[in-house]
């Protein structure tokens, strides 16, 4: 699931630490022995399970996951290798299936993204006569194309990331460069915990968003940053949005006029003028599409896409730091792992992080990680659809309509493969007639923070939890079907809707890759067991997931798949269609 980059690359951010799951006990001994699961207390660090059956089962997907999130895919990141690498086991066994490719020239792979990499000589920013430094003063975050103007636009201060009470709304710095100062906590320090895609939304009428950030960061880091992780976008433009970039506090006073952590939302500055230039390669990370054909000759041209992503977020190239001491410290003081954003244990907190790594250290000793493997997001997703997928394709009867299977590249860095085949279908997008995304689905336990109501309050997992996203937003029908299909046969599943209310801070329905086909006006549901400590950290890996749960949410999304696709109609849409060319609201 997006979240913000910046967090796990930049030194003395909240990228840091990670959490233990308290139950790390392994299935129920009568499910083990069903599902072929390893019969040790503690599920292992390497694990090479045998071969897949045509039915959805936890050991198939602990097989497929200890592959897909294995440290040897280097976190799948959609700009490298290993993102190659993930897609290539994913598409040979889609091959394996008998499955019909779908993406380009007559493959299974769609090529989504493109690298931009910024061009010192072009890239100017000036206000008032005063030239800024490229990578000193200011750091342009790549938009590419799809970024605006921003030359001639007057700054105005916009507010505190701490503060959004206070900050102005995007109507009054439409056409502006809207400039931002960090938060700060009690004792003074500053929040980097800067989400740019909660950001770019809020202020999604700037010419261009400023970040004083910038001082507290190191400029090299930055320059690598920008130019080697984050330079992956969409290969086709998408809607506009503001420029982003991030500047030095002494560039921010130049740019305002006045000191801007003093100053009051509102207050105006100087002219800015210059522009970022980039330069394009295409990028490695591939959308994998195939399709298991329908029976009935009148609906088989329709089709029920089931979805997922394939990317994750790469790893730490500057260090590594001590696994279980990541896990203690998340566990303990940071349970939303990158949701949660910086924070400063107490000293009695301090003293159980300690016992809880030197207990772990006794069990297996010290092992040191830079490798964001995403066993969760979305492994969890990525091997449920081939799970999902074989269980179609061995099936005695094929469902009437065509299944479109679809794992998405580049979903971390904002949905753009979806976004991508969504706009460059390869097949005609008016017959898709649903989508179902699938985007971590293996935790959700007792002990798992998933998430938070929209009053603030901490959400937990329990037994069948799973969380159901935008369901009745576009289509109450699919909806009730889900309902429907969980009452009668007997899944047990528990729904949670609580993070799909109107207006919620987190803004699930818009972090998805559901989002790029709902903005189409195809109706979705994005099954998710939620957030955890473990999320966007090097912990994040296969030996904390919960197989069980995770074949029942995938039998849970087979199960809504096929039905929908029996359907002797369409899925009937009865909420007004979005602009695909407008602003995602939850």
């Amino acid at each position: 699931m997006t979240v913000n980059r910046l967090l796990r690359l930049l030194p003395g951010f909240a990228c840091a630490l990670t959490v233990l799951p308290a139950g790390l006990a392994a299935q129920a001994a009568s499910n083990r022995a069903a599902s072929r699961m390893p019969a040790s207390h503690e599920l292992p660090i390497k694990y090479t399970g045998p071969a897949t059956r045509p039915a959805i089962t936890a050991g198939d997907l602990m097989t497929r996951l200890y592959i897909l999130a294995d440290d040897s895919m280097m976190g799948r990141d959609a700009y490298s290798e290993g993102n190659v690498k993930g897609t290539t086991y994913i598409a040979g066994e889609l091959a394996r299936l008998g499955l019909e490719p779908a993406g380009e020239d007559g493959g299974f792979f769609q090529y989504p993204l493109v690298f931009d990499s910024t061009s010192s000589g072009l890239s100017t920013l000036s206000v008032n006569g005063s030239s800024f430094v490229l990578w000193h003063d200011f750091a342009p975050r790549d938009q590419g194309t799809g970024a605006r103007a921003f030359d001639g636009a007057p700054v105005v201060y916009a507010g505190s990331l701490g503060d959004t009470a206070h900050m102005l709304p995007s109507s009054a710095v439409a056409g502006k460069v809207a400039l931002l100062t960090l938060a700060r906590d009690s004792a003074g320090n500053r929040n980097s915990n800067v989400n740019r895609f909660l950001i770019t939304q809020r202020f999604h009428d700037a010419s261009a968003i400023a970040v004083v950030m910038l001082d507290w960061v190191v400029p090299q880091q930055m320059q690598a940053f920008v130019a080697r992780q984050n330079a992956v976008r969409s290969a086709t433009p998408g809607p506009t949005t503001p420029s982003y970039f991030y500047v030095t506090k002494a560039a921010g006073t130049q740019l305002l006029g006045t000191d801007p952590e003093a100053a009051t939302p509102g207050a105006t500055g100087g002219t800015v003028h210059g522009d970022v230039k980039f330069g394009q390669t295409r990028a490695p990370g591939r959308n994998v599409v195939a399709i298991l054909r329908g029976s009935d000759p009148a609906l088989r041209n329709e089709y029920v896409a089931i979805g997922s992503h394939d990317d994750h977020i790469g790893f730490r190239t500057d260090r590594s730091f001590d696994h279980d001491s990541v896990r203690a410290f998340h566990m303990v003081a940071a349970p939303q792992g990158a949701d949660n954003g910086p924070v400063a244990p107490t000293p009695e907190q301090v003293a159980r992080i300690r016992a809880m790594t030197d207990s772990l250290h006794a069990l297996h000793g010290v092992r040191m990680d830079s490798i964001y493997n995403g066993a969760d997001d979305d492994g969890s997703g990525s091997v449920s659809l081939l799970e999902i997928a074989e269980q179609f394709s061995k099936a005695h009867t094929r469902p009437k309509r065509s299944m479109l299977f679809i794992w998405h590249a580049g979903e971390e860095y904002g949905m753009l493969g979806s976004r991508y085949f969504t706009d460059n279908p390869t097949v005609p997008r008016d017959s898709i007639v649903a989508e179902l995304n699938i985007d971590m689905i293996g935790r959700g336990g007792a002990t798992d923070i998933t998430g938070v109501t929209k009053e603030g309050a901490l959400i937990h997992g329990g037994p069948g939890y799973v969380q159901l996203i935008g369901s009745r937003r576009l289509s109450t029908e699919l909806g009730n079907l889900a309902e429907t299909v969980n009452t009668e046969k007997h899944l047990g599943l528990h729904f949670d809707y609580s993070l799909d209310a109107n207006g919620h801070p987190q803004n699930i329905y818009c972090r998805s890759d559901h989002a790029m086909y709902a903005r189409w006006g195809i109706p979705v549901v994005f099954f998710t067991t939620g957030g955890h400590a473990d999320y966007h950290q090097l912990t994040d890996e296969p030996q904390y997931i919960d197989y069980d749960r995770m074949a029942n949410v995938a039998t849970m999304v087979y199960d809504l798949g096929e039905r929908v696709a029996n359907l002797d109609h369409r899925v009937v849409v009865d909420h007004p269609r979005p602009d695909p060319n407008g602003q995602c609201q939850q």
